[in-house]
């Protein structure tokens, strides 16, 4: 499902910008780019990055070593989560929204390879 999903934000999004909606357009491409980038789609990946260009937003290439790897940020919201904290709780303790929290965690799950918070204390003592 989750090659589907990206696959469907990256055909939402090509739509989106050729509908001169760049802003909405990044949200979709960005979701799309990391989730082939964590794949390893990368022909799907570099589409995805030349339609971010496109809306004239740089795309950073990601190694494969970088691929895994959470940023301090990440791991500090994953930490939270596997305490049992809600989004807003999260949001309320590092001064950020609700909805930034759902989106660094959307990409911690990616990045980890899992799909709900009740697999994180066992993929976060695997890394």
């Amino acid at each position: 499902m989750r090659v589907q999903l990206a696959r469907a934000r990256l055909l939402y999004g090509e739509w989106l910008r050729r509908e001169n909606r760049r802003a909405d357009a990044r949200a979709e491409l960005r979701a799309a780019h990391d989730a082939f980038t964590a794949m390893g789609a990368e022909g799907f990946a570099e589409r995805a990055g030349r339609e971010l260009a496109a809306t004239g937003e740089t795309v950073r290439r990601r190694t494969p070593d970088a691929r895994q790897e959470l940023t301090a940020q990440e791991a500090q919201i994953a930490r939270l989560a596997m305490a049992g904290r809600t989004n807003p709780e999260i949001g309320a303790v590092l001064f950020l929204s609700p909805r930034t929290v759902e989106w660094h965690l959307r990409k911690v799950f990616i990045k980890l390879g899992i799909g709900s918070r009740r697999e994180l204390a066992a993929a976060l003592r695997d890394q």
